[in-house]
């Protein structure tokens, strides 16, 4: 049942196209348009975090590796077709420049990486104007894989969610490391370092 509405709406969705969308979905969805992006949120993590940017570093290429490889994993074991390989839809699918993808579709790829990039870096940036503007920017990369006729918004919206939860641990995972950093360097106290004035 739910299979079957989420082919509904996805052949709703995927219908709504034009010339100019197909090229704007197309180019939104590629991976290297985004390096300047994430150099940009990188460059202000290290400005705001100075020394202790390395470790978010790592935590960032952790989180990212878990989102990657965690989504390919799901799309081996469901092996649900994506809407363009799937026999009783295919015809009806709009493609765009007639690229297709790999044979599964459960979870979107995309939408993992885009939401665990998303979510991980607004909770260091933590400032609402960030926070709207990254949510909104996976959203669109999200939706431009229905658009361009390789998800079911199911597969879209589990990636989210696996990615968004991805994000989560592995900040929640650097908070602990950072409070036991801490918590382990010897207690520095101003006041018995100052020079005896008797």
């Amino acid at each position: 049942m739910l299979e079957r509405l989420d082919q509904q709406l996805f052949l709703f969705l995927n219908s709504l196209n034009s010339p100019f969308w197909d090229q704007m979905m197309y180019t939104l969805s590629g991976r290297l348009i985004w390096v300047p992006l994430y150099l940009t949120i990188l460059i202000f993590l290290g400005i705001k975090y100075k020394r202790k940017f390395l470790i978010i570093l790592i935590f960032i290429i952790l989180a990212a590796t878990l989102a990657d490889q965690t989504s390919v994993i799901v799309k081996n074991l469901v092996h649900r077709l994506r809407p363009c390989q799937e026999p009783s839809i295919k015809a009806l699918v709009h493609l765009v420049n007639g690229e297709c993808g790999g044979l599964y579709c459960f979870v979107s790829s995309h939408a993992a990486n885009t939401f665990d990039a998303a979510l991980l870096s607004l909770l260091f940036i933590k400032r609402r104007w960030y926070t709207i503007s990254i949510l909104l920017w996976a959203s669109v990369i999200s939706y431009s894989r229905v658009y361009l006729g390789v998800h079911y918004p199911g597969d879209v919206i589990c990636g989210a969610l696996l990615g968004a939860l991805i994000g989560w641990c592995v900040y929640r995972l650097y908070v602990l490391t950072d409070n036991s950093i801490l918590k382990n360097k010897p207690y520095f106290n101003p006041a018995q370092n100052r020079p005896s004035t008797h």
